[in-house]
């Protein structure tokens, strides 16, 4: 009878523990300061949507709060990293910014680097989910499917703006830790190859300029997209400037001549 009480009683809005009785005045609302101060975290920054994985491993019992658990503290490396950069990343400061223990930082990851590792990880499985429910595979039309996957690279919005600070917190640590710049770096070029081969198929349609060497151009576009979207976060140009930068060098690839992009210049 008395679990059956307690089960109906307020819970923390953000572990779901048991609150005691408030008695006089405003009723509780968390069951600890942590957990207050995590709800302020949550709110100042809200986290990016959950992946499809986690979502789905993230039930009651054991397994869905370590899940959880996990996924506070991969996010607490990335707001870091995108606010401090990733060598304030301390074992400590992702615990308090996680609202956990160092000790529970410990034991679901063994190590700092572990931790840097799976971060970085869980981020490009993340972006990458993301990007496909933002672009438009579009087979007959390369030149705006190349725009929305270059888009990517920009900060348009605050997701994209928050992900890109954390990947060029990561690009400066890696500079340092060989170790980091090998998950980092990796050997392929996966997107310059995406970039190449839709280049080529419309090469081959006939749609882009003559003579046109889609692996070079490729790497022309990626780490022109990349460096623009450094300069936007930096205040060096406007998100107009490399729109329009990116629309023109597109335009002088395909057939139909340079172009402007949408929105004010």
């Amino acid at each position: 009878m008395g679990s059956e009480r307690a089960e109906k009683g307020p819970s923390c809005r953000v572990c779901g523990a048991a609150l005691a009785p408030s008695g006089r005045g405003r009723p509780a609302l968390y069951c600890s300061r942590s957990c207050q101060a995590r709800a302020y975290r949550r709110r100042r920054h809200p986290p990016l949507p959950t992946p499809a994985g986690d979502a789905e491993r993230t039930v009651s019992g054991a397994g869905g709060a370590a899940a959880d658990k996990r996924r506070r503290i991969v996010e607490a490396v990335w707001w870091i990293a995108a606010e401090r950069g990733l060598h304030a990343a301390s074992m400590r400061e992702v615990a308090a910014r996680a609202g956990v223990s160092v000790r529970a930082v410990q034991y679901h990851f063994a190590d700092k680097h572990r931790l840097l590792v799976d971060a970085l990880r869980l981020l490009h499985e993340e972006n990458e989910r993301i990007a496909r429910t933002r672009i438009r595979f579009d087979p007959a039309d390369p030149r705006g499917l190349l725009r929305s996957v270059l888009d990517e690279f920009l900060p348009l919005d605050a997701q994209r703006t928050a992900a890109l600070r954390v990947f060029a917190a990561y690009y400066a640590r890696s500079l340092t830790d060989p170790a980091l710049a090998r998950v980092f770096l990796p050997g392929d070029h996966p997107l310059e190859e995406l970039v190449a081969g839709i280049l080529a198929t419309a090469r081959d349609a006939g749609r882009t300029a003559p003579g046109l060497d889609v692996r070079l151009e490729a790497d022309l576009l990626v780490a022109a997209a990349v460096g623009l979207g450094g300069d936007v976060l930096h205040g060096r140009r406007t998100l107009a400037q490399a729109r329009r930068a990116l629309e023109y060098r597109l335009g002088t690839l395909f057939a139909e001549g340079p172009g402007r992009a949408d929105g004010p210049g």
